[in-house]
């Protein structure tokens, strides 16, 4: 991964919203022929399918069936793509010591973020619930094998920290198999590319907002493989009996937590792993350089205060911009 500000040919590009957020396309090919139709079919059903197996907010998503039995003491059998879900959340618990952990659900939930992000209002008088601590990882029944699952009493589970990340994955693999062609997934800053990279690697310029207008003197980085994923406490964040809250919800307290990063963005192998690290870093807040350091991931923190902070071989910023 390295900075650049070289103006390069621009990647046909499409947009709409999905899983809560947008989600973006971009393939390679030759100039006008616009963004491929294979890769953009394959995309869609990709997401249509994790949105059906993993989604907290659909009352009909496997997931949502799942969470119903909590407490009940009999394992659940599940389908393979939410099997590969609690999987890739339950290592990201391990991983993280606990820092990203699915059984946060109850906790976000009563923070107020019970449906979907576009219906949370932004505030209410409501006055702020005693805090839900997660259960934890460990006090989940997980038989990968044979696709049992059981959760304890009040642990209902949310994928969001680790299933649109995921989705970016699936998806890019799939888009680019379909296509035949270089091809970039961005699920509301979850990246994900496959297939052949355009001259000079994917150009992703980064901001606070995924979705708001690019700044215009903002860092802009080149990826030609993996992931790359921001995390951040700016934008999905709503106000409570007069405090402000926001979805990052740190496990051990069951509140969210303290802002010590604006935004966290790590570059990965893949992006679940970029992701469960940017996640990981805003959650553990002072204790995040040095984790960072030790995991080896390329990171960028941008501190509340506005400071930058580079951490293994995350390039300058081109703007000079602080450090």
């Amino acid at each position: 991964m390295t900075a650049t500000h070289r103006p390069a040919a621009e990647p046909a590009r499409v947009s709409f919203r999905a899983l809560g957020t947008t989600a973006v396309l971009l393939t390679t090919g030759p100039a006008g022929a616009g963004v491929s139709l294979p890769a953009l079919r394959a995309l869609r059903a990709e997401l249509a399918a994790v949105d059906a197996a993993c989604s907290r907010f659909r009352p009909d998503s496997e997931l949502s069936r799942v969470n119903a039995t909590a407490g009940s003491g009999r394992p659940v059998p599940v389908g393979p793509l939410l099997a590969e879900a609690v999987t890739v959340a339950l290592r990201a618990a391990e991983d993280t010591g606990g820092a990203v952990d699915p059984t946060v659900g109850p906790a976000v939930s009563a923070l107020g973020y019970d449906r979907t992000f576009d219906e949370v209002p932004p505030g209410t008088p409501e006055p702020s619930p005693r805090p839900r601590p997660a259960v934890g990882r460990r006090a989940v029944g997980w038989d990968p094998g044979l696709r049992l699952l059981r959760l304890p009493a009040g642990g209902a589970l949310d994928l969001g920290a680790t299933a649109k990340a995921l989705a970016a994955d699936r998806a890019a693999r799939r888009a680019a198999d379909a296509a035949g062609c270089g091809v970039l997934v961005n699920l509301g800053g979850d990246l994900s590319v496959a297939g052949p990279p355009p001259a000079g690697g994917w150009r992703i310029a980064l901001a606070d907002d995924h979705a708001g207008p690019r700044p215009a003197a903002g860092p802009v980085v080149t990826v030609g493989a993996g992931g790359l994923a921001t995390s951040g406490t700016t934008v999905r964040s709503w106000r409570r009996g007069g405090r402000l809250r926001h979805h990052l919800v740190d496990p051990a307290t069951g509140t969210s937590a303290p802002v010590v990063w604006r935004t966290a963005s790590v570059a990965a192998a893949s992006c679940v792993a970029a992701n469960t690290a940017a996640t990981a870093a805003v959650v553990l807040g002072e204790r995040a350089p040095e984790w960072l350091r030790d995991a080896g991931l390329p990171a960028r923190l941008v501190h509340a205060d506005g400071h930058v902070l580079h951490l293994g071989g995350w390039p300058d910023d081109p703007t000079g911009g602080p450090r």
